[in-house]
């Protein structure tokens, strides 16, 4: 292989956007190839303009293996198994792939992230688990900071992670049959994930820690109301009257130390109701004597924009992910790529690739992501915190699939099973 990554997208949509942003800050590799598809030609165009390659539009995975090292998934999850599928035979048929890429989640189910890292493994593919925020600077500046204070005091004992939004873009977030739950599922992965990672020891893999417990709540609190159930049917074409998801969760997942066996948490919190601002990820950490924050809403940046000038504003996201404003104070993120950690992440990626190696976040990672995922929604259902060194939990998770992505949120998020009541409120 040469000094540069040759990475073709599969998918053109708001991740595959900000990667690309992010690429321009990423050296050694290339935009070669783009799955054609709608916003396809418009990426392209992106990636001319800014010197991050000339990638052809191909119209099936198999021609599109043909012009790169290296698959980036960016799809919809519900299109993900049968991609890897496609990739896979293109291997098995010569194509001279290097690694594959996936963008969390990894599968809807325990089983969807095990067939795609078997078929992974069979192709004799490099992989990287994009999780973004396990690579966000902030969070790992201030954990490289506070390391010589864990050495003499002890590791962090408590984290907490938050995100929010106003709610997803694309009509498939919010059809929890095809996104495979609501905002557990779309962003709870994230803020699992980085409680781990703060909760982790130095110098330790990031799969470290042992998930001995998971608690768990979710609720449906706004998009259930008539007048918003009414917003998405008429805007996304989506029934939360017939086929709900949750747009608030919150839970408590426990590890334990496998070396000193002590007991560490990670409370999560996540929802699509956030009509602030716009995006905002919060995290801390709690140790000893010590503690790290962060709190992307804070940013050394800010503009005012008055109701008259507020006029003449084109997008308010050009400033902020999900803004959902356009006048009054706003905070201003100049480089929202890689305080969200994507430059890093798709750093790290082409690093370990060049280098032969999974990326520091493997698919066998992805993989532990989907079970802690899964069983919060497991115990989200059952109303009770689950042992998760239970053999028959374990077994019951290999082929379990939450209510909520069956399309039968109404058994869950309904209060006391009123669903025709609630339906004709």
């Amino acid at each position: 292989m040469s000094d540069i990554l040759r990475i073709g997208f599969i998918g053109s949509g708001f991740i595959a956007k900000f990667l690309a942003v992010a690429m321009k800050q990423v050296r050694h590799c290339e935009l070669s190839a783009i799955s054609q598809r709608s916003g396809s030609s418009e990426l392209a165009a992106y990636a001319r303009e800014n010197g991050l390659g000339d990638p052809v539009l191909t119209n099936s995975t198999h021609e599109l293996c043909t012009h790169c090292d290296a698959i980036a998934i960016l799809s919809p999850n519900y299109t993900r198994v049968a991609i890897m599928e496609e990739i896979s035979d293109a291997v098995q048929n010569g194509s001279e792939l290097t690694g594959v890429i996936c963008e969390k989640p990894l599968g809807r189910t325990l089983d969807e992230a095990r067939k795609m890292t078997g078929l992974a493994h069979n192709s004799g593919l490099l992989t990287a688990y994009f999780e973004n925020q396990l690579h966000m600077n902030s969070i790992n500046h201030a954990l490289s900071q506070l390391r010589p204070q864990q050495k003499a005091m002890g590791p962090f004992t408590l984290a907490r992670s938050t995100e929010e939004h106003a709610g997803p873009h694309s009509a498939w977030f919010w059809d929890p049959t095809k996104q495979g739950g609501g905002v557990l599922s779309d962003m709870g992965c994230h803020s699992i994930a980085i409680c781990r990672h703060i909760l982790t020891p130095e110098n330790k893999s990031p799969l470290f820690l042992e998930p001995i417990a998971m608690q768990c709540d979710t609720s449906l609190l706004k998009w259930g109301q008539p007048q918003y159930r009414k917003q998405l049917k008429e805007k996304y074409g989506v029934d939360y009257a017939e086929t709900p998801a949750e747009d608030f969760a919150t839970g408590i997942v426990t590890f334990r130390n496998p070396e000193t066996g002590q007991i560490v948490k990670g409370q999560f919190t996540d929802s699509w109701m956030y009509d602030k601002q716009g995006l905002r990820l919060s995290m801390d950490g709690l140790g000893p004597g010590y503690a790290i924050e962060v709190n992307s809403l804070i940013s050394p940046s800010e503009i005012f924009i008055g109701d008259e000038a507020a006029e003449s504003v084109a997008d308010a996201e050009l400033a902020l992910e999900k803004s959902t404003a356009s006048r009054g104070l706003l905070a201003v993120q100049p480089n929202e790529a890689d305080l969200y950690g994507y430059t890093t992440e798709l750093r790290d990626a082409v690093d370990s690739f060049l280098n032969g190696r999974d990326a520091m976040l493997n698919w066998e990672y992805g993989v532990e992501v989907t079970f802690l995922v899964q069983a919060a929604y497991l115990a989200a259902e059952r109303k009770e915190t689950i042992d998760l060194t239970d053999t028959q939990v374990k077994k019951d998770l290999e082929s379990y699939r939450s209510l909520i992505s069956q399309g039968r949120g109404n058994e869950v998020l309904v209060p006391n099973g009123r669903t025709d009541e609630w339906r004709n409120r």
